[in-house]
């Protein structure tokens, strides 16, 4: 048993001692009645008395039953009555943020708004004559793989065939597995694009430890990662097209306030079973309506693993990689948004991936996912509180009437109920009143309040 269960187990104890104390105390129960005081008990007197209280012939019967008439009345019905409000209020606030969101998808589709909008986007099409390649960043390319040996081929390719610079792009496969076949396999595909010319590094690691946070963290720690300016990441079965990085990399280039492009993920294998179907169905309302409601409105949306650029001085500013938690993407991106740093969404830029086949993977994702966030909401939710309170209180210093808009209309700067269904769905200008010392334009927060209204 792990010191979780063990201090689950240990506060349930507590729980049940403190809850029969409040029920003794204030004479909902009273242990002296059923039976009685002094009177010695044999095996064949308790079962009798038992079963008396089973059937309702016993005196004690009615005793018992008042007892527990009394303790559900006073002690269980209200609790249950706040725990039935709670989750109305919640469910009241998942309804209005979905509508919120579609609203301003429809918005978006209707309008046309594009990241460029917002974002200055120049595209890096060749390179210059006089500077060569100097222009183009360096940029790190990062394959976490677990015996991935249906889709380790495919991945590699598609990283290896990325259109940049040979010189100025580094593709590191951070190799986790524990089949040595399997390894030998990745290290030897590997061997074959950097014979090819490829700029490929293969790293393995003693053991496993922080999983896929662990090896994104000791990839960064090596030599030649320190020297890139950005760093892509895509999952072991991702494959991104070759201008990916065209696309994504010139939105961190001229925009020094991005931390994070995020692409939209496809799926090659939507159509294999009525389970593929309906994760299609989530992801397609997730892209298309959460996260670009979020980039359009320019307030927090999570990054998702996989499929997007991240600035290696943001990563840092942030706290680097942790693996507290198993969804450390969104732990990066709510540390990274309460230091400031923007993202954005590409919804046109689309990688392929493949979706769990089975309904055991599916399952085992999903716990994954949900697990790790309820536990990264009980360790961020007293940082992100407290960048509210610190903004509310700035606003209300700049100007009074940003106060009443920001602290008692929430829903005029963010989705509505994003506090409580996703921990890092806190007011993007979070991080204004944070000074950045990598960020060329500074924003007040009046002007970062504005952006939302």
């Amino acid at each position: 048993m792990e010191a979780g269960e063990i201090g689950g187990a240990l506060l349930f104890v507590l729980a049940v001692a403190a809850a029969v104390a409040v029920a003794v105390s204030v004479g909902a129960v009273d242990f002296s009645r059923p039976l009685t005081a002094g009177a010695p008990l044999d095996f064949q007197g308790a079962v009798s008395w038992l079963i008396g209280i089973l059937d309702g012939t016993s005196t004690a019967a009615a005793d018992v039953y008042g007892a527990w008439v009394a303790v559900r009345a006073g002690l269980i019905a209200p609790v249950l009555q706040v725990a039935v409000w709670a989750c109305m209020v919640m469910s009241v606030m998942l309804v209005v943020e979905a509508v919120y969101n579609s609203v301003v998808s429809l918005g978006v589709k209707a309008i046309g708004w594009r990241p460029e909008w917002r974002f200055k986007w120049k595209p890096l099409d060749g390179a210059d004559e006089e500077k060569g390649s100097a222009h183009f960043p360096m940029v790190l390319v990062q394959i976490p793989m677990y015996n991935e040996l249906e889709v380790y081929k495919l991945s590699v390719a598609a990283a290896c065939e990325l259109q940049w610079p040979k010189d100025r792009i580094i593709v590191q496969v951070l190799d986790d597995s524990t089949d040595p076949f399997i390894k030998n396999l990745v290290e030897l595909e590997c061997e074959h694009w950097a014979n090819k010319g490829v700029n490929i590094k293969y790293a393995t690691r003693t053991s496993r430890k922080g999983f896929k946070a662990g090896a994104l963290k000791k990839g960064m720690e090596c030599d030649y990662a320190r020297q890139s300016e950005y760093i892509a990441i895509f999952d072991a079965d991702f494959q991104p097209e070759p201008d990916f990085l065209l696309q994504t990399v010139p939105f961190l280039l001229h925009n020094p306030e991005v931390a994070l492009v995020q692409a939209r993920w496809s799926f090659v294998n939507d159509t294999t079973s009525l389970l593929t179907r309906v994760q299609k169905m989530f992801y397609d309302y997730h892209f298309k309506v959460e996260q670009e409601a979020g980039s359009a409105t320019f307030a927090f949306f999570s990054f998702n693993g996989t499929a997007g650029v991240w600035r290696t001085v943001a990563i840092r500013d942030a706290g680097g990689w942790k693996d507290r938690t198993t969804v450390e993407d969104m732990d990066l991106a709510v540390r990274a948004t309460l230091k400031g740093w923007k993202f954005v969404y590409v919804g046109d830029v689309r990688v392929k991936s493949e979706l769990p086949s089975t309904y055991k993977a599916y399952c085992r994702q999903q716990f994954r996912w949900s697990s790790g966030g309820a536990n990264l909401f009980r360790k961020m939710a007293k940082d992100v509180l407290v960048a509210k309170l610190l903004l509310c209180e700035e606003s209300c210093s700049a100007d009074g009437c940003l106060y009443f808009l920001q602290c008692h209309n929430p829903h005029l700067s963010h989705s509505p109920g994003a506090l409580l269904t996703s921990v890092g769905c806190c007011l993007y200008s979070h991080g204004a009143y944070h000074s950045h010392s990598y960020k060329t334009s500074k924003k007040s927060t009046h002007n970062a309040i504005l952006d939302f209204v």
